[in-house]
């Protein structure tokens, strides 16, 4: 039995969990080879922590997450953990970054485990939230070559990785090598602490507010439009170091369930 835990501390969990309970369900009723089965849990709390295998820390509001996590006693025990399969989405992904620009005064606590500094709210207010088709290279990779069809990813005031803090940087494929923005990359402030293993580049997002319709249609003359047309090489939003996934997007908002299939397909073969 492999335990996945749903961090439920606030936010998306609910959705989490039931989209992780379908995934399980489509592995076991496709898979040609045996899988281990899968246990789905809440976690509050250290001693659920302790239970699991695997961890989804969900979209939210990340300040709020890191709050609510330090009172529960968790902070530690999530560093520890991300040794683990771990995956984050929005807030999560925040919370998984050693950096984070765009904070609350004060700043807040994160966890680690990505070596990356993301930019929170990088598409602005809740209002100006979107969904839009996106290509997964990395979905492509689980069947029999062919191109996976886009995957409708819903963006609500997400983070983007504006940084990457080591120089051990791929790509899921050759395209996206060519697609990845020219990102700076830093040295981590404690070297020694710095999560270790190549960051994974898994999509990028062409160009901010790239599903603005408004933006696609208008005329040249359209001097509003043009501010938000699709442009550049595009912003880093599903990326992988190791054991740790994060993704800008909520996958669990959809009924589309193939992040989470391929998810718990890589932790079924981690444990096998």
């Amino acid at each position: 039995m492999v335990t996945v835990g749903v961090l439920a501390l606030q936010g998306g969990f609910s959705e989490h969990l039931g989209s992780l309970r379908k995934a399980a369900a489509h592995i076991s009723s496709t898979s040609s080879s045996p899988i281990p089965s899968f246990d789905f849990i809440e976690v509050r709390n250290p001693d659920q922590l302790a239970k699991c295998d695997a961890l989804v820390i969900p979209g939210g509001e990340s300040t709020t997450l890191s709050l609510v996590a330090a009172q529960s006693g968790l902070l530690e025990p999530l560093r520890e953990f991300v040794k683990k399969p771990t995956w984050g989405t929005c807030a999560g992904l925040i919370f998984l970054s050693e950096q984070a620009s765009a904070t609350k005064r004060g700043g807040q606590e994160l966890i680690g485990g990505l070596n990356v500094k993301v930019h929170r709210n990088h598409f602005g207010r809740q209002i100006e939230s979107f969904v839009t088709d996106l290509d997964l290279p990395f979905l492509s990779q689980e069947g029999n070559g062919a191109k996976a069809a886009p995957f409708p990813a819903v963006f609500i005031r997400a983070p983007v990785v504006d940084q990457i803090l080591t120089d051990e940087i791929g790509s899921i494929d050759d395209k996206l090598e060519s697609t990845t923005p020219e990102l700076s990359v830093q040295a981590p402030k404690n070297q020694s602490e710095a999560p270790k293993g190549k960051v994974e580049i898994l999509a990028t997002l062409p160009g901010r507010h790239a599903s603005n319709k408004k933006a696609a249609s208008a005329p040249n003359t359209d001097t509003e439009a043009q501010e938000v047309s699709p442009k550049g090489a595009g912003d880093i939003v599903a990326l992988r170091q190791e054991n740790v996934f994060g993704t800008s997007f909520h996958p669990e908002l959809t009924e589309d369930i193939r992040i989470h299939v391929w998810w718990l397909e890589q932790i079924a073969r981690s444990c096998s």
